[in-house]
């Protein structure tokens, strides 16, 4: 009985780590700070053209 407990608990946690992995990530991301600020000089570098009427 002992063995088999063992065996089926083996296969249930390697199941849920499985499934763990397909399920959907719900934090967004990690973005270091000196990255953020990269994106930040690009944004305001770019030219800002106004949409033509």
């Amino acid at each position: 009985m002992n063995r088999r407990k063992k065996i089926n608990q083996l296969l249930k946690a390697n199941a849920k780590k499985a499934s763990a992995k397909l399920a959907p990530k719900s934090k967004n991301q990690y973005i270091s700070k000196a990255d953020r600020l990269k994106l930040a000089a690009e944004a305001s570098d770019a030219p800002i053209t106004p949409a033509e009427s």
